[in-house]
């Protein structure tokens, strides 16, 4: 996935308009629209950044899709790990895991989750 695919993933992930993006960066709702709607327009190098650090990710997480220096990142082994396996799950079932954690982070924590997707 490129720039485009990856961008409009990680508002989507995280439920965020174009409109508040263009507000937290300072960058016009037509230029960011531009960056999601036409093939392989790729913002300029101070444009990503502001993007990037808006949405809390690395300018090369939204270029590649992917952390080009774990190292450099303060995830311990186990999220390493779950990221990496996540890369390898189908699209369906990576859908499905981003609503499963959805579920787990919206739920009332005196609940269970048997209770809020009817398991029992």
């Amino acid at each position: 996935m490129g720039f485009k695919e990856n961008l409009k993933s990680e508002l989507s992930y995280q439920g965020k308009l174009v409109k508040e993006l263009a507000n937290m960066t300072g960058i016009s709702k037509r230029t960011i629209d531009n960056y999601l709607n036409v093939r392989e327009y790729m913002p300029a190098a101070d444009a990503a950044v502001k993007i990037a650090q808006a949405l809390g990710v690395s300018v090369e997480y939204l270029v590649t899709g992917e952390e080009l220096s774990p190292a450099k990142t303060s995830f311990g082994p186990e999220i390493r790990g779950l990221i990496q396996n996540f890369k390898l799950l189908s699209e369906f079932d990576r859908k499905l895991v981003v609503t499963i954690v959805q579920i787990l982070k919206n739920r009332d924590r005196k609940g269970s989750v048997s209770n809020i997707i009817n398991l029992s």
